[in-house]
Order: structure tokens, then sequence, then C-alpha cells
């Protein structure tokens, strides 16, 4: 270019536009989307309040979207619902994987357990913890329109590496408030009759339950240890007082149930 004024004004031109903000027409509005928010994970920190906030909002290498205290109950929140929080790790749930993306966390300040001579014991939840959390996690659900069997434990979606939010977490309280589905009791106590007066099924059987709830699980009708963890995640849930992730029979009535059209039953809210 020969003239050399021309060709100033033309590079700051082009450096203007480089730099402007592009201006975005939001007339149309897609029919074609939904929230990025599909699944609740509840978790227990495995410590006391101070270390669990020292882990989550300042270590750097975990992090949840809320802390639930348990003296005094408080809940914090750590990460915006809008972002990605670090809780889930390698987790599967019924087909979709690497849940962080698509999920809110929730860490409970609880100690989870120790080990004695005795076996695993695991530390309770206070009642009014309990409470605010059933609060809480009815909020995030109506928020994001979670769906009811999209609220999960840790333990769910990584059964064996993960154990929270452990077997003393009252599942059935979130059934009665009308969060999650439970297997209709009736139909267990039919099941459960019948499968105690007859041979139990195969571990086959049990694996191909397990991964239609949703579970990750082996299909080569072995009883090893990922089916074991599984099995004991799932009795963890709907029959805590055994969770030796044994196969028996209300094991059996209780998976058969839970994949029957019409075995998981939502239970209306107190008052409606």
């Amino acid at each position: 270019m020969r003239n050399p004024l021309l060709a100033l004004l033309l590079v700051l031109a082009l450096g203007a536009c480089s730099t402007a903000p592009v201006r975005v027409d939001t007339r149309y509005d897609s029919v074609a989307q939904g929230d990025r928010v599909q699944y609740l994970i509840l978790h227990y920190t495995v410590s006391d309040f101070d270390e669990s906030v020292y882990l989550l909002a300042e270590k750097g290498r975990v992090s949840s979207h809320y802390l639930v205290r348990d003296d005094p109950v408080r809940v914090y929140r750590l990460v915006d619902e809008s972002r990605m929080a670090y809780h889930a790790g390698r987790s599967y749930w019924a087909g979709a994987a690497e849940l962080n993306a698509s999920s809110i966390g929730i860490e409970i300040v609880n100690p989870g357990y120790v080990n004695t001579p005795e076996g695993r014991v695991y530390a309770p939840y206070p009642p009014a913890q309990i409470d605010t959390v059933i609060r809480l996690v009815k909020e995030i659900v109506a928020r994001h329109g979670i769906r009811p069997d999209h609220v999960l434990g840790h333990a769910d979606i990584a059964p064996g590496r993960k154990q929270d939010p452990g077997p003393l977490f009252p599942w059935k309280r979130l059934a009665e408030a009308g969060i999650i589905p439970w297997p209709d009791p009736a139909q267990v106590a039919e099941r459960l009759a019948l499968y105690r007066g007859q041979p139990l099924p195969e571990v086959a059987w049990f694996q191909q339950k397990l991964a239609a709830v949703g579970y990750r699980v082996p299909d080569g009708g072995e009883l090893d240890e990922p089916t074991r963890a599984a099995i004991s995640t799932f009795q963890m849930k709907y029959r805590p007082a055994d969770i030796a992730g044994e196969p028996d029979a209300e094991t059996a009535a209780l998976l058969e149930v839970a994949t029957t059209p019409g075995g998981m039953r939502m239970q209306a809210e107190p008052g409606n």
C-alpha cells in the first residue's frame, strides 16, 4: 500500500475491531435445551468442620457446592451452582460417567467411620443436620428439575471406592419427604416370601438387576469384589442393617421391586 497514512488507519481500524465485544442477538431461544445440572450427589467429609473447610475450600484438590456443618448446623456455599465442583471423581450412573460436570455436590460434616476389633463403626448424623440437608436438597432439586432417581450418594456412583454418606444416612427420610423413590413395602414383602421359599437367583441375575438400577457392575456371573461392592452399596441405601455385600433373599426382593415398573413409589410430601 503506497499511502502510509491509509495503511496506519487500516491497522488501527482492524485493531479496534478485534477488541470490540461481539454483538449477540438473543431474539431466538432454542427449544432443544436443558439444565446443565442432572444429578445431586451427597457425601460425608470424614473430618471435622475446620478440616472440611480446608480440604474443600482452601487446599484446592477437591470441592463441593455446599458444606453442611454439624454443630452449629449451618450451610456454606463453596462453589456457585453455575460452576463445576470437583466432588464426584471417577463416577458412573446408568450409562453416564464423569458426573462432576452434570452434578451438584453436598458435603455433610461427619467423621465417617472407625475400624474396631468388632468391625467398622459409623458416626451418626445429628437430626438437625439431616433436617437442614433435606431442606437444601429439596430447594436444589426444585431449582434444577433434578429427577428423583438422580439424587444419589457418592457410594452409588463409585461403589467400593467410596462409602459415603454411609449406612447411617437416613435415605428413608428423603423418601418420606417426597425427594426420592422407595421400594413399595407390600411388593417387597410379597417377593421376600417368594425368595425365602426357593433357591436364590444366580449371581448373574443380581448383576443384571444392579446394572438396571444404575450401578456399574461386572456381568460375568462371578461374586467378585466389584459385585460385592455394588450389592453392599445397594444394601446401604435400602437395607442398612446388613451391608455385608452378600446376595440374600431380602436383597433379591428389593432388587426385583426396584427394577419392576411401578415398584419404586414416590411418597407425597407431608401435608399434601
